[in-house]
């Protein structure tokens, strides 16, 4: 699988269309204008609007949050560009990045950006298959970071801080789901960890056994490869030494926590005396986004606006203010992105197309279809 040159199918035709980018901008408009809707029944949001001065804190935080994302770009294409063993410029690894983010944003967070992503890095030169095998490398650093993060961060961080909020009922909820979503990131990254560095050909056997069971067989391809990429990562990644893996994990890391670092910002900015909760307002993002995971709107679009505001509630005094600061989050760490990517998908998917046209395999399949006499 690592050296197969072919053409891969998902290039075959655009992933994308207009109704996968409206989708998630309809969803997460239609929950704000609800949310304010609801909001104001109970209190003047324009009066709320007026309350917020632009003072130079807040320019200042809106300027670091900015820098927080850009922090985001920089540790991936950091990581894009460490796993290619610098072959991948930082021009086309910013591009794969930006790429990446627009598929997160416009399918459901348990799909994610690498489902495509070594279709990008293909259209910018990487060979198909290591294209796959890099991707399941950063599938698993991903995992790995929050499989490693989330218990130390709870560890530090005060029960009644991390899963408090306005209500009750939402606090019991989001730390019943934040654990057993948890709990199945574990086993998915120990699952990765063997097949893609451990045991990979144990991991194939499995997947094999499992996938020949009646209700399941239609799937037995995908399956098996699936398990031939882990081979071909693991072969890979052993010949990896110490200081590539400091690299791409502290990309990883970097990346993460710079997209956390957005709403301490925003606080930072908007909310006065909330330097000493910073701390709860960055623990309580990781659990955010490990709820995010499961979440079946594309990009988490909606859900994520709901979450932000039931869950920081308590923090403010104002339920319209913690909204504000929720549009502002998702108008710097999504809709930006959005934006984006509908800019450059365009150009990116006429290239990659037109280069698929003027392959070698694409001249041979269309002279194979021609007529005989």
């Amino acid at each position: 699988m690592a050296t197969d040159t072919q053409q891969p199918t998902e290039l075959k035709k655009n992933p994308f269309s207009w109704w996968k980018v409206a989708l998630p901008v309809v969803i997460g408009l239609a929950v704000v204008f609800w949310m304010l809707y609801s909001e104001s029944q109970g209190e003047d949001m324009a009066a709320v609007w007026q309350s917020i001065h632009f003072s130079w804190q807040t320019v200042l935080a809106l300027i670091l949050a900015c820098l927080f994302m850009l922090g985001r770009d920089y540790g991936l294409s950091w990581r894009f560009r460490t796993l290619t063993n610098r072959e991948l410029p930082w021009s086309k690894a910013w591009k794969v990045d930006l790429l990446c983010e627009f598929t997160s944003c416009v399918t459901p967070s348990a799909v994610g950006g690498s489902s495509l992503g070594m279709v990008f890095l293909n259209s910018q030169g990487i060979e198909f298959g290591r294209a796959t095998t890099l991707m399941m490398t950063t599938l698993f650093l991903d995992e790995l970071f929050f499989v490693i993060a989330c218990p130390l961060v709870v560890l530090f961080t005060p029960a009644g801080d991390m899963f408090a909020s306005g209500s009750d009922a939402f606090s019991d909820g989001i730390k019943m789901t934040f654990w057993i979503v948890y709990a199945l990131l574990f086993l998915w990254t120990l699952i990765l960890f063997l097949g893609i560095i451990w045991r990979p050909f144990w991991i194939r056997k499995v997947i094999t056994r499992i996938f020949r069971w009646r209700l399941l067989r239609r799937w037995s391809a995908q399956a098996d490869e699936l398990s031939q990429n882990m081979i071909a990562t693991s072969a890979e990644l052993k010949s990896k030494p110490f200081h590539f893996w400091l690299e791409v994990f502290g990309g990883t890391a970097l990346s993460w926590l710079s997209r956390y670092l957005v709403v301490n910002a925003l606080f930072f900015g908007f909310v006065p005396g909330s330097l000493p909760d910073q701390w709860t307002i960055l623990a309580r993002q990781f659990v955010i986004w490990v709820v995010l995971m499961v979440s079946p709107t594309p990009g988490g679009s909606g859900l994520s606006e709901w979450i932000f505001s039931e869950y920081y509630s308590d923090m403010l005094l104002s339920a319209g203010l913690v909204l504000i600061l929720a549009v502002f989050w998702r108008m710097i760490s999504y809709y930006v992105y959005l934006i984006i990517g509908a800019i450059i998908v365009p150009g990116w998917a006429r290239k990659t197309f037109q280069r698929i046209r003027h392959s070698p395999d694409a001249a041979e399949q269309n002279s194979g279809n021609e007529p005989t006499e």
